[in-house]
């Protein structure tokens, strides 16, 4: 099987025809998730980089981060054991953190249009938590998508292998059938041992670019 490597401007666009796109969700649908954590830093009076650091560096952040995933703890859990890397308080730390988390429209609109020529949408995403703070209610996803694949709800979170060959096995499509896109590279790589066509997602306008380049569609 060959392996396609990730879409970039100057990459041959490969041969379809694709029967879905699976979208990742934070960073992908979303404006960016560094944004809302300098907001969110910068609110709270600690040091641009603090929740990030805690949140993506820290040891102790990335384990709670993992765990909170793969349904380990809860999205309560992990607030407590952020918040006590921060030293603030911990109530609704997760809501409050994403509180200015908007939709790329940019992003929104294509899956829409993509979706609305016959080409199935799924969205793959390692799960924030969904109580008490659900930061996936306002996109609608369940009714906007064929597919949705929250991490926490099956017990793995990518990178790992299974939860895409979960994703085909809900779509019904081998992996040459379909795009992935998301924003953290590392994500891509098992998709792409599964034949799936891969976009890093760093520019909403870029990765429009790059998905008309697959799938031709009108806006």
């Amino acid at each position: 099987m060959t392996h396609p490597s990730a879409v970039s401007p100057q990459s041959p666009v490969p041969r379809g025809p694709y029967a879905a796109v699976i979208f990742d969700f934070g960073g992908v649908l979303t404006t960016p998730m560094d944004d809302t954590a300098l907001c969110f830093a910068r609110e709270i009076g600690l040091p641009d980089d603090a929740y990030r650091h805690a949140v993506a560096v820290d040891p102790t952040g990335r384990q709670l981060y993992a765990q909170l995933e793969r349904g380990d703890i809860s999205q309560e859990e992990w607030n407590t054991g952020i918040a006590s890397l921060l030293g603030i308080d911990g109530t609704n730390l997760m809501g409050r953190a994403l509180a200015t988390l908007r939709p790329e429209q940019a992003m929104v609109t294509a899956a829409a249009q993509i979706r609305a020529t016959g080409v199935r949408t799924a969205i793959l995403s390692n799960s924030m938590g969904m109580a008490p703070h659900n930061p996936y209610a306002p996109w609608a996803l369940e009714a906007s998508h064929d597919v949705v694949v929250l991490s926490e709800q099956h017990r793995m979170r990518k990178p790992d292998p299974e939860i895409y060959e979960l994703t085909l096995e809900l779509l019904g499509l081998p992996g040459s059938a379909c795009i992935f896109v998301d924003d953290n590279p590392g994500n891509l790589v098992p998709a792409q041992k599964l034949g799936i066509t891969t976009i890093h997602a760093t520019d909403p306008d870029r990765t429009v670019a790059q998905l008309r380049q697959l799938i031709p569609y009108h806006q």
